[in-house]
């Protein structure tokens, strides 16, 4: 009788090779191709800085610097000179704390910076140029940025610019700008809201054109319900209905500065076991006012839910 004994050398490789692979972390087992490397790329770095530091980080890098053009652009330019990619979101995250900061000239200097670029040729960053060079007494600029805008999206222009550039002409005193860009809305069909309905009528009144008056009033009628957000959430409320609501608020107010006129002369005048008992009246007629409010408030909303 013959005997064969069969040797497995290649299930003892394989074997040995899976206890190579259990000891290295840096070897990875793909399917059908056996193992291969994983190494470390060279372009980035194991420190990972988020866009919030960054930003805080060029904002200070631009603070303490002077109003030359030359000098700004050389600082934004040397702070981006490693990056692969523009930083997009960093720099507007820095735009957005200049402008909590009211730095306008700052704003103007790195927005305009970026549009070199090439980058971040947004609607927001035209507002934001826009307000800024309006805030900051550029009105030449504005106007040329606006014309520049309205003729290159003529027919996707949102309304907020319209509002921006009539309140800015409002506040100079230049109606005639304001006349055509409201024209200019109404030929493109855009309604307007009712804070430039109220800025040309009243226009119209200082000039005394009053059959424009009238019939801006006629054509624009004030809404029948308004949008608040009462509590974080967004209830319709009828104009009127509002105007009492804000009449019962200033009465509260009124009320609550009464009440403290009077506690004031009741601690002048009073004892310290009198104060105590009269304090608790006041506060005890405070909470009952403002839960009247509340109740009010929520018929309204039982109210808007029915209709």
């Amino acid at each position: 009788m013959l005997s064969l004994t069969y040797s497995l050398p290649v299930f003892a490789r394989r074997l040995e090779f899976t206890g190579i692979c259990r000891s290295r972390n840096s070897v990875v087992v793909c399917g059908l191709k056996g193992p291969r490397p994983r190494y470390p790329r060279v372009w980035k770095s194991n420190k990972k800085i988020g866009t919030i530091s960054k930003s805080l980080k060029l904002v200070e890098c631009i603070k303490g610097l002077s109003n030359v053009k030359e000098e700004v652009y050389g600082a934004l330019d040397s702070f981006i000179a490693w990056e692969l990619e523009f930083p997009l979101i960093t720099v507007k995250k820095a735009l957005k704390t200049l402008e909590n900061q009211k730095d306008y000239k700052r704003i103007i200097q790195v927005a305009k910076w970026m549009l070199s670029k090439g980058q971040g040729r947004t609607m927001g960053t035209y507002f934001t140029l826009l307000n800024a060079l309006a805030a900051d007494g550029r009105l030449e600029e504005a106007d040329e940025l606006w014309t520049k805008l309205f003729t290159q999206y003529l027919d996707s222009m949102p309304r907020i610019f319209f509002d921006k550039m009539i309140s800015i002409y409002y506040e100079k005193g230049l109606h005639d700008k304001m006349f055509e860009i409201f024209a200019d809305m109404e030929e493109l069909g855009i309604k307007p809201n009712m804070s430039i309905v109220i800025k040309v009528g009243d226009v119209f009144q200082k000039l005394g054109m009053m059959d424009k008056y009238t019939k801006l009033k006629k054509k624009y009628p004030p809404p029948r319900w308004e949008i608040r957000y009462i509590k974080g959430k967004r209830v319709r409320i009828q104009a009127n209905k509002q105007g009492n609501l804000d009449g019962d608020v200033k009465m509260l107010s009124e009320e609550k500065e009464t009440i403290h006129g009077s506690n004031e002369v009741l601690n002048a005048d009073s004892n310290p076991d009198e104060q105590t008992v009269e304090a608790e009246e006041v506060n005890q007629i405070l909470c009952n006012s403002l839960d009247e409010a509340d109740t009010s408030s929520d018929e309204l909303r039982v109210d808007q839910g029915l209709h």
